[in-house]
């Protein structure tokens, strides 16, 4: 009773977190209260659960809140700017380039966690270039997403801090082994981007002849920076933010310092530097607080949901008796299926459905058969983190296809067979280094 119970629980907030009807943080909050009074605990036993959950995930909430603005600051004084302008000029009038430079420009935009935000810089500076050149903007899609969903195995992205909130375990700590993940899948990227730019070239002389560069390629490429939002009054500093954003950076990895504490000290760094006025400083943390408010209430909630699933032992009683369903050679395997089929899963299941419905069971199963949580989880993260922007679910892909002026249903029959093959790839990899131990 207690694992149908547990089920229809998860199955009620999967079916909400799909559908959009209610908002993350009221489905992962109410119905685990709803499935706790109906498996016979009372209101104080809750409480003593909920308080056990919110407290696991405390250190990732504060981590969150801080890096999201600290990022943010980095963007507002234009940290990532040259950057990204200096690939644009380098990429342009040649489709291999372009290609490669989408790649690697995306790839800078995503450093601070935020697919909208990385979207909001590639598209409206890149779409531009493709048209002129007659290059299928759906490759550019394709290539923005899947070099975002790489570098999104950040501390700050969403994927690896939910998986931090349900093992309980410091973010950074998750994070260093998929650092050498990322930087192989990136090489790998830049190398399918110069396969897909050589195919690219061909279909293009196929439809309009040989093309070369044209001599109003200058007025592609503007010289204007990104479209992203800037504070008023650009500040100056721009070499001792880079060196504070690299020294931020450099402590995550190192690990000295909690990831929060090491944002924290950003934070204070970069506001009295960038923004002497007082109003200006309270001012620009205003603006991006209400993305890291939006993250901390979610990471909250899905703290309360864990506990009370864990609480009531729900979990531990569905991984007890899909043991005694699932046949006894694939449980051991369990996390590396899900993982394989972590693309397709992207299409059915939200970010939050999959790490905090779908990992939690996976997880308790497996370990019981000598699986450590960590390769479960990185196999989960590196089979599902791909799919991010190719899915229906992700509110970051909707603005991209509007920025683009495409459709989903294009985009997904364009990029899907290669993104999830990426994938599999990476998988591959991660078994073959040891990241994910079988």
């Amino acid at each position: 009773m207690l694992s149908i119970i547990g089920l229809i629980t998860i199955l009620i907030v999967v079916v909400l977190l799909i559908s959009g009807k209610v908002s993350p943080f009221v489905g992962l909050l109410l119905v685990p209260i709803g499935g706790a009074f109906a498996a016979g605990f009372n209101l104080e036993q809750i409480g003593e659960f909920f308080t056990s959950g919110t407290q696991s995930v405390f250190s990732v909430v504060v981590m969150f809140i801080f890096a999201i603005i600290f990022f943010g600051i980095m963007q507002d004084v234009g940290v990532f700017d040259p950057l990204i302008n200096k690939m644009i000029a380098l990429t342009r009038g040649n489709v291999i380039a372009v290609a490669v430079g989408t790649v690697i420009i995306a790839a800078i935009a995503q450093m601070d966690g935020s697919g909208a935000s990385t979207f909001l810089i590639t598209i409206p500076a890149l779409l531009p270039l493709y048209k002129r050149l007659k290059m299928n903007p759906y490759l550019l899609l394709m290539l923005v997403g899947t070099s975002a969903s790489i570098v999104n195995m950040v501390p700050w992205g969403g994927p690896l801090g939910r998986v931090a909130a349900v093992l309980e375990m410091d973010v950074t700590e998750l994070w260093r082994p998929l650092i050498q993940i990322q930087l192989i899948g990136l090489v790998l990227l830049v190398v399918l981007a110069v396969a897909l730019g050589y195919r690219e070239k061909r279909l293009i002389a196929k439809r309009v002849g040989e093309f070369g560069k044209t001599d109003d390629m200058e007025s592609v490429v503007s010289d204007k920076e990104p479209q992203t939002k800037k504070a008023e009054g650009k500040p100056k500093f721009y070499w001792l933010n880079v060196a504070l954003a690299i020294s931020v950076i450099a402590v995550l990895v190192w690990g000295i310092i909690p990831a929060g504490f090491a944002f924290m000290i950003g934070v204070s760094i970069a506001l009295p530097i960038n923004y002497p006025n007082i109003q200006d400083q309270m001012g620009r943390i205003q603006a991006h607080a209400p993305g890291a408010i939006l993250m901390a209430t979610i990471i909250l909630a899905a703290g309360s949901f864990l506990g009370i699933l864990n609480g009531t032992e729900m979990l531990t009683s569905i991984a007890t008796d899909l043991v005694t369903i699932l046949p006894a050679f694939v449980i051991p395997y369990l996390h590396i299926i899900i993982g394989v089929f972590g693309v397709p899963f992207d299409l059915l299941l939200s970010t939050d459905a999959y790490y905090f419905a779908l990992f939690p069971i996976v997880e308790q199963i497996v370990t019981d058969f000598g699986v450590s949580s960590l390769s479960a989880a990185y196999a989960m993260i590196i089979g599902n983190i791909i799919g991010t922007f190719v899915s229906p679910l992700s509110p970051a892909l909707w603005l991209a296809l509007g920025l683009a002026g495409l459709e989903m249903g294009k985009h997904i029959r364009y990029s899907f067979m290669m993104m999830w093959g990426f994938s599999i790839v990476l998988l591959a990899i991660a078994i073959a280094m040891g990241v994910i131990v079988l």
